[in-house]
């Protein structure tokens, strides 16, 4: 489709572009080359310097793109450009197609969050039109579905760049401001053991028997991990989480599983509670270990870190919530969510963050996704109010 323009709706336009980002299946994992070049074309006509930064088989780009001078101090945009996968058969429209219906789109990702980036490249003309003292920039990330893979790899390439003031991190929260949120941990443990016949389970050594205990040793940290939630905590539930969501081993009913494999996260309020389930977990670990090289030598527990994502940490003076309550106009309520987003990375990076979008977290990630009209029409008033930020 033609690069936006100033001229016509920008509800109009915002809902012809939702139609062209549904329309790429970038399903966290896969290839996004595709998908960044269209936003790439949409953006040319108006930036003053597009960034783009690759994963190793440069099948996957981050794009970071300014509009207005080059210079520190401006507002970041960003979202991620991935979606999580689907089952077609689960849907009653085409998950790849924007539809809509009444006052709803349809499609996977309308909230999730390509409703949100719509949103910013149907503003894009109208900002590179004001005389911007201060930029905005637009962040799109690969692979946040997944392990957050992308962001790191952008963050790292703006070493050099422009630092922004603030970050809006567009994920669906109902246009509510999101001022914290927790960590996301997430790991591939394999237990490596020995085969053998199951009448003789004393001359084996049982993966899956190891991993169940090593399993039942993390879900076991809850009450620990209630008593250690901070005094006051806002979020639900207060405490730091653990989940065991994938299970693969063994061979058959009859034979001593050789080999398991579980993904399994957590979901920390605070660092120190990730080391003390680390270090939980590492005794537990050395007793199990012991226990199977008396019989097998070679027998293993290795844990690989998919990733390891600090949460927005709560900021009681923070600029980018300042920015946010004077958009939206008085004081705004504040509040916090369990599932993780980039705006960590972020301020972990320097730039204060905040999460606000269109769209229920609630229907993410689940068949006929949708975002409702209203909410992308407010999001649109919203943003172009971010100009007179900008621009004195």
């Amino acid at each position: 489709m033609p690069a936006p323009t100033t001229d016509g709706s920008p509800v109009d336009q915002m809902l012809a572009i939702l139609d062209g980002l549904i329309a790429f299946p970038s399903v966290a994992l896969t290839p996004n080359v595709d998908l960044i070049a269209h936003v790439e074309d949409l953006l040319r006509p108006y930036c003053s310097e597009i960034l783009l930064s690759h994963d190793e088989t440069r099948t996957k780009a981050n794009l970071f793109a300014t509009i207005g001078p080059v210079v520190d101090g401006g507002i970041m945009l960003a979202g991620h450009s991935d979606v999580v996968p689907v089952d077609p058969g689960d849907w009653t429209s085409p998950p790849f197609t924007a539809t809509r219906r009444g006052d709803r789109i349809y499609g996977r990702g309308t909230a999730d969050m390509k409703g949100f980036l719509a949103c910013v490249l149907a503003l894009v003309p109208r900002w590179a039109a004001l005389d911007l003292v201060r930029p905005v920039h637009v962040a799109l990330t690969f692979d946040e579905e997944d392990g957050f893979h992308g962001a790191p790899i952008l963050i790292d390439s703006l070493a050099d760049a422009p630092r922004p003031a603030v970050a809006i991190v567009g994920e669906p929260t109902g246009l509510k401001v999101v001022g914290a949120h927790k960590g996301c941990y997430e790991y591939t443990t394999t237990v490596t053991g020995m085969n053998g016949h199951s009448s003789r389970p004393a001359e084996a050594v049982s993966a899956v028997h190891h991993a169940t205990r090593w399993i039942a040793g993390l879900l076991g940290l809850e009450e620990e991990l209630v008593e250690r939630a901070p005094a006051g905590s806002r979020f639900e539930p207060m405490h730091t989480t653990t989940n065991v969501g994938v299970i693969n081993g063994g061979l058959a009913r009859c034979t001593v599983a050789g080999g398991c494999s579980f993904d399994w996260e957590m979901r920390p309020v605070q660092g120190s509670d990730a080391r003390f389930v680390k270090d939980r977990i590492a005794a537990l670990e050395s007793g199990l270990l012991a226990e199977m090289r008396a019989v097998h030598p070679e027998a293993a527990i290795e844990t690989e870190a998919v990733c390891e994502i600090d949460g927005l940490e709560w900021e009681e003076s923070s600029p980018a919530l300042d920015l946010m309550r004077s958009l939206l106009g008085g004081d705004p309520p504040v509040g916090v969510v369990a599932y993780g987003t980039e705006a960590g990375l972020y301020q972990a990076a320097g730039i204060p963050s905040v999460v606000w979008g269109p769209g229920d977290i609630a229907v993410a990630h689940r068949p006929d996704e949708f975002v409702e009209v209203s909410d992308l029409e407010v999001c649109l008033e919203l943003l172009l109010g971010l100009g007179s930020h900008l621009t004195d």
